[in-house]
């Protein structure tokens, strides 16, 4: 399965999963020249294959959470299906898409603490929680559980790999099956969990997740 979304030109690379570094970077997308950067690169792509996976397990007229949604290009095609919420940290991607869509159903909130008191039956990302370390990944996960309605799904992706890599001072970090396993604990029935082409053979990974 091939996703065509947009390719990060990633810099530094580390070798070690347990090597951190303080960012000073605070929000990228705080400042609107790197926005509108954004907005051109990733035109006309979007996470469409993935979506038609996640059909197969969640029913129509389902409510969606998705966290981290830059632009809108993902919700968009979840809400031909869903009811959905959108999210980000960034108010220029909120407020641009409002600007768009007035009666939209969206929240300015963090991918880790995810300060919401609602309830959703699927949460869904497309490569965004690649930016937390393990133990940060592991706070939004048991969060996720919790805003998660009973047997709801996560469906989210990763950069596939065992290392990390620095992109316009924020890191990045890749994960693999067994270390998606550790992270989720057992909270959460695996439904799939699969490699597939983004840029290159097996760089990107996939999960479906039961809550359970």
């Amino acid at each position: 399965m091939k996703l065509l979304f947009f390719v990060l030109e990633l810099t530094v690379a580390y070798c070690h999963k347990d090597f951190s570094i303080k960012s000073k970077f605070m929000n990228y997308f705080d400042n609107e020249k790197n926005v509108n950067d954004y907005i051109s690169r990733t035109e006309g792509h979007d996470g469409q294959e993935l979506i038609e996976i996640l059909h197969n397990y969640l029913p129509y007229n389902s409510t969606v959470l998705e966290l981290g949604m830059g632009p809108g290009s993902d919700l968009d095609l979840l809400s031909r299906r869903y009811q959905v919420t959108g999210s980000d940290n960034s108010k220029l991607f909120i407020d641009r898409y409002r600007d768009i869509h007035k009666d939209s159903d969206l929240l300015f909130l963090d991918a880790t603490s995810i300060d919401t008191n609602k309830k959703f039956d699927c949460i869904y990302s497309h490569k965004v929680l690649h930016y937390f370390a393990d133990e940060e990944l592991s706070q939004s996960f048991k969060r996720q559980y919790q805003v998660l309605e009973n047997k709801g799904i996560l469906c989210h992706t990763f950069w596939y790999g065992d290392k990390i890599e620095e992109h316009l001072g924020r890191l990045i970090y890749y994960h693999t099956e067994e270390n998606i396993k550790n992270i989720i604990c057992n909270n959460f029935d695996i439904l799939e969990m699969e490699r597939y082409e983004e840029i290159e053979k097996d760089d990107s990974i996939y999960v479906i997740l039961k809550k359970l």
